[in-house]
């Protein structure tokens, strides 16, 4: 990518609209704008001007703002024309703006790609612009608008910081063995990586939590046949989304549907009833099962209260227990308490939540769906939550761990060498985020999954 080039995109949808946006952004954006406006605009004023043809025609008229670098978006001049939105009058503007030398059509997220190479936002604020547009709800919109702000940033700045200031005491002291500074037995660096890694788990928890909100919480509904899942996932979903029969093993294949619980995105997944079965079908169907749960944040463990009085995970079905994953979180759901007379209820059982409901007269859904949102996290403190991504939450983990491997380095092997090797990693992968330590390569995977105009 040539970032000396001038670059033109539009900024608004395709398609017909009132306003139309075309945004130009380098060297060139003053030329444009005395080419097409027959004049350069006043900066940072809105001027009500026509906009011309290469035969000094008039195609349309509307609004003109002039940026000059370094104090706009992209950190270049910058010029936005707004005009009608009809699309044959802005392909026409921007065949105009083409025909001038040095200005091309901007690349998928080019305007915040140059954004962040010219120090105006650094990549984890440039990845909320796109997750901002993307957001499909209010509480995604708000935390994305949070990151755009710097308040993922910021968090993670401090913990660079305090990194920096860890390794500038531990290899200042590897370099200067005759200051006789024991820095292994010297509890403040143990206490000042303490705190670091405290405050690094605080913002993992944060981030796990931003994800899902970004992303959504992937709950998988999963038991033995005739418990009532696609029941479940109808009443959660509003619609008949699944068939529903008294015969067992109805259910064969993966139902997926997206849906919002007051704002906050989940992917509930149905599946096949689990057991042993001699159709090749259902076994498929009972496989990919198994695959979906193995995936989950959730899974909502149905059990038909009519076979059984137990609550117990274990007691119920210690096969399927043994068979997840250990740090998988499951709820236990006690369907069908229309025909049992039990209250509908959320409890705590040995750790595990137990929910007793109806899926068939809908008693208890909604305690269902307050469970669901509590464990995303949807009642924590929108003005401090921020959206993440999956390339943040991995780099978190490793940093903690490295973090972990430097603290056993400096408890238990006294290792000065390996300790500071420790810190400088974690300090690198946190760098990650924020762009301050990352490949081409990367960044142009994730300024390409942009929108040509941003």
């Amino acid at each position: 990518m040539n970032t000396t080039d001038t670059i033109v995109a539009q900024a608004t949808p395709p398609g017909r609209g009132g306003v139309g946006i075309l945004r130009v952004s380098g060297p060139k954006a003053a030329q444009v704008a005395e080419v097409v406006l027959g004049k350069l605009p006043k900066p940072r004023y809105a001027d009500y001007l026509p906009f011309r043809d290469v035969d000094n025609r008039v195609l349309d008229q509307g609004i003109a703002i002039y940026f000059p670098g370094p104090n706009s978006f992209t950190g270049e001049d910058v010029l936005e024309l707004q005009g009608h939105g009809g699309p044959v009058i802005l392909d026409l503007l921007l065949k105009r703006i083409l025909t001038l030398p040095g200005v091309r059509i901007a690349n998928p997220g080019e305007f915040s790609e140059r954004a962040f190479l010219n120090d105006k936002l650094d990549l984890a604020q440039a990845e909320a612009i796109a997750d901002l547009i993307d957001a499909s709800s209010e509480q995604a919109a708000r935390s994305a608008m949070n990151s755009l702000q710097g308040a993922f940033s910021t968090q993670v700045h401090q913990m660079v910081e305090a990194l920096t200031h860890l390794r500038i005491y531990v290899e200042a002291a590897i370099d200067f063995p005759d200051e006789e500074i024991d820095f292994l037995s010297d509890g403040k660096i143990e206490a000042n990586l303490d705190n670091v890694i405290a405050k690094l788990d605080r913002v993992r928890s944060q981030a796990r939590q931003g994800s899902l909100l970004r992303e959504g919480m992937k709950v998988v509904i999963a038991g033995r046949p005739n418990a009532g899942k696609s029941s479940l996932l109808n009443a959660l979903a509003g619609r008949d989304a699944a068939i529903v029969t008294d015969i067992a093993g109805t259910t064969r294949d993966v139902l997926r549907e997206h849906i919002h619980i007051d704002g906050m995105p989940l992917h509930i997944i149905d599946t096949a009833g689990l057991r042993e079965a001699s159709d090749e079908v259902e076994r498929i169907g009972i496989e990919r099962a198994w695959q979906e749960i193995e995936q989950a944040d959730r899974v909502l463990f149905m059990v038909d209260s009519t076979t059984t009085d137990a609550v117990e995970p274990v007691e119920i079905w210690p096969e399927f227990m043994a068979r997840l994953p250990e740090s998988l979180p499951i709820t236990v759901v006690r369907n069908k308490t229309d025909m049992t007379n039990e209250e509908t209820s959320i409890t705590e059982v040995r750790g595990y939540s137990l929910i007793r409901l109806s899926a068939h007269s809908g008693e208890g859904i909604d305690l269902l769906r307050d469970h669901l949102k509590e464990t995303m996290g949807f009642n924590s403190n929108t003005e401090g939550g921020f959206l993440a991504r999956r390339r943040h939450l991995q780099a978190l983990n490793t940093a903690a761990e490295h973090l972990q491997q430097g603290h056993e380095q400096l408890v238990v092997a006294r290792s000065g060498e390996l300790l500071a090797e420790e810190l400088r990693l974690a300090q690198q992968t946190l760098s990650e985020i924020t762009g301050e330590f990352t490949s081409d390569d990367l960044l142009g995977r994730i300024f390409s999954s942009f929108c040509i105009g941003k």
